[in-house]
């Protein structure tokens, strides 16, 4: 079952790239979350996403936005990824795909866990869906319009 535009964000635990628990819950009432599922660290794709996230970080961070990337690698192999790219953001390890399973994340051609990234708002509501395999830098720009229609006027 997919997760809409609607409804209220699946809450996880896992862990990140310094063995550290990350709640997504614990940041509702705090900030919005753009939550980036991708496929493996140190892929091209997930390379280009995950360091156009980087690149626009302080932007995200200026709209009061948090970034997490999720994929099944293993806390190493986000902690090597994130060192070699300088990664300012947190990686989830979901090992056994259930976070993703949850989300409802399709497989790209029944092969590729897929590359989606969920917009959550202070509330933990999913505010906006980007999928999109094949235009990993597509998915800072959606977010980053999205974020700043959610800011007050």
């Amino acid at each position: 079952m997919a997760i809409n535009v609607g409804d209220l964000a699946p809450d996880f635990t896992l862990p990140n790239q310094a063995g550290e628990t990350v709640t997504l819950s614990s940041f509702r009432g705090q900030r919005a979350v753009v939550l980036y599922f991708y496929p493996k660290d140190d892929t091209p794709g997930c390379t280009v996403e995950s360091c156009s996230f980087r690149d626009s970080y302080e932007d995200f961070v200026a709209v009061g936005a948090e970034v997490i990337g999720i994929s099944s690698d293993s806390t190493d192999s986000h902690k090597a990824f994130a060192q070699k790219h300088n990664l300012p953001f947190t990686l989830v390890s979901d090992r056994d795909s259930a976070v993703r399973k949850a989300y409802g994340v399709p497989a790209t051609l029944g092969l590729l866990p897929g590359r989606v990234t969920y917009i959550i708002d202070k509330e933990g509501k999913v505010r906006h869906i980007f999928n999109s395999q094949f235009n990993p830098k597509g998915h800072v720009e959606q977010a980053m319009g999205i974020l700043k229609t959610l800011q007050p006027a």
